[in-house]
């Protein structure tokens, strides 16, 4: 179900790959069953390409992980969650244009070159 640039991150790996990244790091929480999911997955895979190098995205079928959706109370899905230094920077709720996802790592992504400039 990941495309190209999309990983599958799991409750065993999250922390590694998530909370421990040295870059901002999407997560897209999504269930196979999900046609809000499945209708967002091609604009997962369009922002994962647009923002490679800057951002690590990643996917977490929450019928097969449920301590990590559990542990960031995650309710409803599809829910893109933007860490950045092992923290949620942004939360997006539920089928969203591609803007309202720019808009929200722009806000992640900018706010770390402008710290580190």
């Amino acid at each position: 179900m990941a495309g190209q640039f999309v990983s599958e991150v799991n409750d065993s790996d999250f922390e590694a790959q998530v909370l421990k990244s040295e870059t901002p790091v999407l997560v897209d929480f999504w269930a196979a069953w999900c046609g809000p999911c499945r209708a967002l997955a091609p604009v997962v895979d369009q922002v994962a390409g647009e923002y490679q190098g800057k951002l690590k995205v990643m996917k977490m079928d929450v019928d097969k992980n449920n301590l990590t959706p559990g542990k960031y109370g995650i309710r409803g899905i599809p829910a893109l969650l933007i860490f950045k230094g092992g923290k949620v920077a942004e939360q997006i709720v539920g089928f969203v244009p591609k803007e309202h996802i720019d808009q929200a790592l722009g806000r992640v992504i900018t706010a770390g070159a402008a710290v580190n400039a």
